[in-house]
């Protein structure tokens, strides 16, 4: 069993936008050369998350539209109290989802839906840098 570990590298605009990182983490496993396994995909940021959905113009707009219903941006955060930083929201929001995925690979290809992806969302209050960890374990 090896394990390999890939930094994929990611430029925000925050506010819930969702980046597909599909295509990266299927780059990261032709690049690992192992062909049966998982893969692990890590957000190390408390205002970021990781999930699977279609990705769609229309479920992104019901997915970013559940969030402003379930953690509204103007309710009153302590955590806004305490460092006035105005991202209370996306703390509670990046926590409603979790910080990684875990997906299986057969013969180099991910066992994704057909209508599946790998989301990541920056729910931050303004544009970041940020950095996924994606870590293969197989053989």
């Amino acid at each position: 069993m090896s394990v390999i570990t890939y930094i994929l590298k990611c430029e925000t605009e925050g506010n819930g936008h969702c980046l597909d990182l599909t295509p990266d983490i299927q780059q990261s496993l032709r690049g690992s050369q192992l062909r049966n396994g998982i893969v692990t995909v890590f957000t190390p940021s408390s205002t970021s998350a990781l999930t699977t959905i279609e990705y769609e113009d229309g479920a992104l707009q019901d997915f970013k539209r559940l969030f402003t219903e379930l953690a509204p941006e103007d309710k009153g955060y302590q955590h806004n109290l305490r460092w006035q930083d105005g991202n209370g929201h996306s703390h509670v929001r990046a926590a409603l989802l979790g910080a990684s995925l875990t997906i299986p690979f057969v013969e180099y290809r991910l066992m994704l839906g057909q209508w599946q992806q790998v989301l990541f969302i920056d729910f931050d209050n303004k544009p970041r840098q940020r950095s996924v960890v994606c870590q293969i374990m197989g053989e």
